[in-house]
């Protein structure tokens, strides 16, 4: 099943705008002025992202250790807060592990899967070697892109329900690391239905994973195992400390899935209708937040306010893409195509998006 037929079990039609975007011609001049203007900035910098990692998750950790141990269910909610804000931070770290050179970072993604990844129960597993289909140039916005749902073409009531789906994430991944990981040692069925469908943090239902490429197969055993370790240790400690801590923790991690799942459902605008598109396309199908508002720093931390930048310029680090927008903005001038993916604010994308579900039929 395409995305287009996706969207037509959904209750959708096709594409809102009268030109087809895999229709859209590549604007060369953009594509140059993003290649050239960025070439002085495109190294990552371990002075950044060493110290945001480790600041994100310490506070992130004290915060849920205080929330767990406090008597106040006031300060306990105020403290959750504090810790699911952080915490996301430091977990989308793993987008930037997807993108940046096995060799530019010597140990920062064996620390963040120990720090955070295993913690969690999100090892950089479930995106390496999947997200980067997303930004393959013929399977984006295509039934083989992991990350890609056209959701403007489907009901309203799907928009509610891709969120609030996001609360289940905790507790399904704590089944699939401390059951489903062990019974698939003795199981291959289940080893392999696991693998394909609860290996990836995928928005697309019909999205099966292949297997790993030998280069990933060791990486990927050891974060497997050490996730399965810990999350048998998590069922395991209730029995000596009770539920209450394992509960606030796990409503911390679903409270961080549903902020990373609202900041997935403005990440692009979801119009396309399965169709390969051209860079250009993606791009203007995908969102920019730019300042002056600061807010887009809460939920797209990361540099993931700039995910329509990422998109054209998908190995640039996070800390760079502020600069890489100042510049192509001032070369390419308002009202260019590059203007063309910047967009006000998270309000305002989810009312665009919701208009647009109840154009569907």
């Amino acid at each position: 099943m395409n995305a287009h037929n996706i969207a037509k079990v959904a209750g959708s039609q096709p594409p809102l705008s009268g030109t087809a975007r895999e229709a859209i011609a590549d604007d060369m001049a953009m594509l140059r002025a993003a290649r050239d203007l960025t070439k002085d900035i495109a190294e990552a910098n371990p002075r950044i992202y060493w110290p945001d990692m480790l600041a994100s998750a310490g506070v992130g950790y004290a915060a849920l250790a205080a929330a767990i141990l406090v008597d106040s269910t006031w300060l306990a909610i105020l403290l959750g807060i504090v810790a699911a804000l952080a915490l996301y931070r430091a977990l989308l770290f793993i987008h930037e592990l997807s993108h940046i050179h096995r060799n530019a970072l010597p140990g920062f993604r064996t620390v963040w899967n120990l720090l955070i990844g295993i913690p969690m129960l999100a090892p950089s597993l479930m995106y390496e070697g999947v997200h980067t289909i997303h930004h393959t140039r013929t399977r984006y916005g295509t039934v083989e892109d992991p990350e890609y749902l056209p959701l403007a073409l489907m009901k309203p009531w799907s928009l509610p329900v891709f969120i609030l789906i996001s609360l289940l994430a905790p507790p399904a991944l704590v089944i699939r690391y401390a059951i489903l990981t062990p019974l698939g040692l003795i199981i291959p069925p289940i080893r392999k239905f696991v693998w394909e469908r609860f290996s990836a943090l995928s928005i697309n239902p019909d999205f099966r994973r292949r297997p790993p490429a030998d280069e990933f197969r060791r990486r990927f055993f050891w974060q497997e195992a050490g996730a399965s370790f810990w999350a048998i240790a998590l069922l395991a400690s209730t029995y000596f400390i009770g539920w209450r801590p394992l509960l606030i923790a796990l409503a911390v991690f679903s409270l961080t899935a549903v902020l990373n799942q609202l900041r997935t459902l403005v990440a692009h605008l979801w119009e396309n209708d399965g169709e390969p598109m051209t860079v250009t396309a993606q791009y203007l199908d995908s969102v920019n937040v730019p300042p002056p508002g600061i807010i887009a720093e809460i939920w797209a931390p990361v540099g993931l306010r700039y995910h329509a930048l990422h998109h054209l310029l998908p190995s640039v680090p996070y800390h760079s893409l502020a600069e890489a927008h100042r510049r192509l903005s001032s070369n390419l001038g308002a009202g260019s195509t590059y203007d063309g993916a910047n967009h006000a604010g998270l309000a305002m994308l989810v009312s665009r998006l919701a208009r647009n579900t109840m154009r569907a039929r």
